[in-house]
């Protein structure tokens, strides 16, 4: 049995989860969220916790499944009980953000803004223009977001400029010095 996937899922006050036609919902004050439960595994729901269950021993595909339906679960469990946060930093001179209501329009030293819709349920603020703070109770969505916002311009090893993640560090180089 996956060691995971056999641990109970805890509740906390203000959370609820229904399943209907394998379809797991669960609410919470952050938000809904909604898991397709794979057909091989089997979820019982109590008052205060969550036992998911699979034939591990006829499957050897359901012991993953059931791991993976858990991780998933707990991540939902976590998410709209308290949400999720990501740190984005943009390094360059110049560079900027703005949001207003659920674009966001960024400088990054093209010709013209970047304009960029954020996804429902992912919110942005910006702080002293070059910090950008991303919160979801969805922590797939969230990772996708700041992921393909890093991508519009990447943080380069030799000035260390881009969009980069709060705590990353960037492996500098030294480039090119003249001949002595």
């Amino acid at each position: 049995m996956s060691r995971i996937g056999k641990r109970p899922i805890a509740l906390p006050k203000g959370v609820s989860v229904q399943c209907q036609e394998r379809q797991v919902r669960v609410k919470g004050p952050k938000g809904e969220s909604v898991l397709p439960l794979p057909e091989r595994v089997e979820i019982e729901i109590a008052p205060e916790k969550i036992q998911l269950q699979a034939d591990y021993k006829n499957d050897k595909d359901a012991r993953r499944l059931m791991g993976t339906a858990s991780a998933r679960l707990r991540n939902m469990i976590e998410g709209v009980s308290q949400g999720f946060t990501k740190r984005l930093q943009l390094v360059g001179v110049g560079y900027r953000a703005q949001v207003a209501g659920t674009s966001m329009e960024l400088t990054l030293g093209f010709s013209k803004p970047v304009k960029y819709q954020l996804p429902q349920g992912v919110s942005a603020k910006v702080d002293n223009n070059t910090l950008i703070t991303l919160t979801s109770h969805d922590n797939v969505v969230l990772g996708q977001t700041a992921a393909t916002l890093r991508s519009m311009r990447p943080p380069e090893p030799y000035q260390g400029k881009g969009i980069q993640y709060q705590d990353e560090k960037i492996r500098r180089k030294a480039g090119k010095t003249g001949k002595k």
